[in-house]
This record gives structure tokens, sequence and C-alpha cells, in this order.
């Protein structure tokens, strides 16, 4: 018996010896990061962003063997061989986002025949035969009802080389800061335009979203663009070409102006997302003979995936929480890895928690890299402790919370009759932080040309100014310098439901 016990004490220590850790395709590409530019809006893709530093492809260095002991099985090396894209779908009220992200859903097998057609039946009974498509992604009662997305919708698909999350972000003004979360979350964004006559136009003009939207993609950090003109098959369009050109003739020096390179970030194509068409395969000729260019699933696969830093301090911004047999975070890992077994911590309130199991997307993992929308069960903190703005990040090197920083601002455009100067208060949008803030001095002003200081004192600004100043926030909250982390460093202030400036962290206050 003891020689037998030996025997399987032996092939035990064996298989230890012999685990391996499975391999990541970890694809670095050279990105850029916005700085404040000419024109009147936001940022422009000019310099270089701090490097990400990967392993060769194929392999993750795992520094603690025991901590994150890593199951080598077939199935888990195959899919980490797939990229990995958040997409974000944006655009006006009612351009048919929701639909097109369920259209997708149900062409990449995610929802079967039989429940489209309980969707159909639903839909028609509430005399809304169009809206099933949008019921995939619109699960709340309120939003079927009413037609129109509140939260940010959130699902998965896959390609034969890429899995994608989507996340279908609300199209309404009265819900833009549920939009700024979920664009914060994206690598791509996928701007949904109406081609139906009368409603690019409402989205377009002055106070409609596709503007906003624009605007604060670029300035979250959205640096490619996918512009699709939706609804072809209206009768009021029936896929015209002129229709097509007028809207593309129309977005394109807005984009520019916005800080996109239209050539290289900026894609445009006609789709239908009600039926499907130029969506999983290239458009009938016969119905549109002019469009020669890809179909939408074409395009998404062929997105480079942004550098992500896998051997980064670990950062995650927290956008949801809940209970389920321990406390449940939710969010979007920006940089680092996480494994099984992690000591880590919830700042700002430096609570030490442990990582008890992790979920990409529906499946339980062992280990995630950063990139992924994860959902991580810990124990050491109860839900209640936790915020939605909060952030869990490694013991080691945490992020700084602080009431204090350095910022600089562009304005947009401010609120009739204001002015803007030490006192002006807003709220700021940073990651998954909405917080009330006040500028508490102006320190100087620049020249966006020149990206010279014009004075050293300065009193106030107008639209379109670019200033330096100190910002206070009424709660203390998780943030990094721009240089260091720009998903964690880019911001917008919002007044009134109005969008008024955009901003980077260029200093903490300690």
């Amino acid at each position: 018996m003891d020689i037998e016990a030996d025997i399987r004490a032996l092939q035990l220590d064996s298989a230890e010896d012999n685990a391996s850790v499975p391999n990541e395709d970890v694809k670095a590409q050279e990105f850029e990061k916005p700085v404040l530019v000419e024109e009147d809006l936001t940022y422009e893709n000019s310099a270089t962003s701090q490097p990400a530093q990967v392993e060769p492809k194929g392999t993750i260095e795992v520094k603690d063997k025991d901590t994150c002991a890593l199951e080598d099985t077939e199935d888990e090396i195959e899919e980490n061989k797939k990229r990995h894209l958040n997409v974000v779908f944006i655009g006006h009220v009612d351009a048919g986002k929701s639909t097109i992200g369920g259209q997708i859903l149900y062409l990449s097998g995610r929802v079967d025949e039989r429940t489209i057609q309980k969707y159909e039946k639903e839909a028609k009974d509430k005399s809304r035969e169009s809206w099933y498509m949008a019921y995939i992604m619109d699960t709340n009662e309120e939003e079927r009802v009413k037609g129109i997305t509140v939260e940010v919708g959130r699902a998965h698909f896959e390609t034969e080389s890429t899995r994608f999350t989507i996340l279908d972000a609300p199209g309404h003004k009265n819900y833009v800061p549920n939009m700024i979360s979920g664009a914060s979350q994206a690598d791509i964004g996928v701007l949904v335009i109406s081609a139906r006559k009368g409603e690019f136009e409402t989205g377009y003009e002055r106070g409609g979203q596709t503007r906003e939207h624009v605007q604060l993609a670029k300035t979250l950090g959205v640096s490619k663009l996918l512009v699709v003109i939706n609804k072809m098959d209206d009768l009021t369009v029936n896929w015209s070409k002129e229709r097509y050109d007028e809207i593309e003739s129309k977005m394109v020096p807005f984009l520019r102006s916005s800080g996109y390179n239209v050539k290289k970030d900026v894609q445009f194509l006609p789709i239908s997302g009600l039926l499907g068409s130029n969506m999983k395969t290239r458009m009938d000729k016969n119905i549109c003979p002019w469009w020669n260019g890809p179909c939408l699933f074409e395009v998404l696969d062929a997105v480079e995936v942004p550098p992500r830093d896998p051997k980064g301090p670990f950062r995650m911004p927290i956008i949801d929480k809940f209970k389920d047999m321990g406390t449940v975070v939710m969010g979007k890992a920006e940089s680092g890895c996480v494994c099984e077994g992690d000591s880590l911590l919830v700042m700002p309130n430096k609570a030490h928690v442990k990582v008890l199991a992790i979920y990409c997307d529906e499946d339980k993992v062992r280990y995630a890299g950063p990139g992924e929308n994860l959902r991580i069960r810990l124990s050491g903190i109860e839900e209640e402790d936790i915020l939605s703005g909060f952030v869990l990040c490694c013991a080691v090197r945490p992020i700084a919370a602080v009431s204090v920083f350095v910022a600089q601002l562009q304005i947009l455009e401010l609120l009739d009759n204001a002015i803007f100067t030490a006192g002006y208060k807003a709220v700021l949008h940073i990651h998954s932080v909405v917080e009330e803030c006040e500028i508490v001095e102006l320190i100087q002003q620049i020249d966006p040309k020149t990206k010279k200081v014009m004075k050293k004192k300065v009193l106030f600004v107008k639209n379109g100014a670019v200033v330096l100043c100190r910002i206070q926030v009424n709660n203390v909250i998780c943030i990094e310098k721009f240089t260091d982390f720009a998903q964690l460093g880019r911001f917008t202030l919002r007044t009134e439901g109005k969008t008024v400036a955009v901003g980077k962290v260029t200093d903490i206050c300690p």
C-alpha cells in the first residue's frame, strides 16, 4: 500500500511539473494618442503613445505559477488564438443601432429562429412590427415599449478569426452618460446613420446626437470609426447612390474637424439592419448594383486590434456589481492580467480582495488579459462597499485616488451667457466615474495652433480655447495621467445635458 501511495504521489508531482500555460495570440500594433489640434473640436492622432510591451507571438509570461495555474486544454488554446474586439454602436436615436445588433447576433447564430418568431409576435402585438430585431438587444420592458435604448446593451458573437463584444449605446440625448460609459470600453465605433428622408438631417443638425456622439467617441479613445448608412431599403431611399453620396459628403468634413483621419480611420458602407443586407454577405448586385465594397462582417474582421499591455499593472474600472455567491464586479481590463487566486485592491477605499472566479463573455476562465470584458467574483468585500467608478487594481502599483488634478481642456461650446472661469461647475465623466466638479484655477491658456503658452495668468476663456486648469471633485476618484494610461486619463465635462469641454489629465495632485 505504501508503495502504491508513493507511485501516486510521484505521478501527481510529474503532472504538475509538466503543466503548461496556454498560448495567447497577442497582436500588437503601433497606435497613436490624441493631442489637441487646430480644428475646433477634440483631438487628432499624431503622436505615438506608450508602447505596449508584449511577448513574442504565442507566449505569455506568468510570474507566479502557483497563483495562476492555467489549464492546458486544446479548447482554451484554440479560443485564445482568436482576437478580441469591443465594438460600440453609436448614433442618433432611432437610427437602427439595436436592430443592427440583433441582426448580427441572428446572422452569427447566437439567436435561433424560434426566438426570432417569439419577438416578431411580441412586436406585432405592440403594433411595432419593425422593432422585433431590436428586442434581441433591448431586453428591458421599458426599452421595448418606448422603442429606445436606455442602458448599454451587451452581447457577444464570433467570426472565424475574431471574438466580438457588442456594446449597444443609447441614442437619446437624455441617456448620453450611459453612451459615454459604453464608448469608454470600446476599441472601435460603429456610427449608425439613418438614410431615411428627414432622419439623417434630424440627427446631424445642431443639437442632434450624431454630432455629439462622434465628438464623444473621439474624446473617449475610439480611434477607428465605421460609418454605416442604415435603412437603405426604405421607400424614401431605395438603395439610392445619390442619397448615400449626399450623406457621406456631409459627414466627411465634420469627421475631419472632429479629429478623425478620414482616409485611415473611417470607412463608410450601406446596409439594411432590418433585412440584414450587406451585413454577413456582400450586397446583391441586383438590388444595389453600384456598391462594390465589403460587407459589415468583412470590415469588422479587418480591423486591427489596438495594442494592449499584458505586463502592465492590472487596471479594471468597475461599471457594475452584484451578489452571486460572493461579490461580483464587472468591467473592462484596461491593462495587465488577472488570474484566479490573485490578491488585488479595490480603490479608492483600499480594500484588499481575492479573486475567486473570472468570467469572460459567458465562460469561466482561469486567466484573462487586457481588453477583455470581465465579471470577477471577489472575497473580502461586500457589494454595498463598491460603487461604479471604483477601480480593481494590483496591490503593488495601485491607481491614484485624488480629489484635485491638473488637466488640459478644450472648450467646445459653452451654454449661452456662461463664462468659463474659476468657480465654473460641471459634471465630470472619466472612464466609469460620474462626479460633480469645479474649476478652481485657470493656470494658463495655450495657443491651439502653436501649442505654446499664450498667457501665464488668465481670468476666463471662450469657446474653442485650450486651457490648463486645476479641477476639484466632490469625492475622491481614481484616475491616471493621460501619458501613463490614456483610457483612464481622458474625460469630458457636461452641463445641463450638453458636452461643453473635453480634456486629458496632465498631473495628479497628492
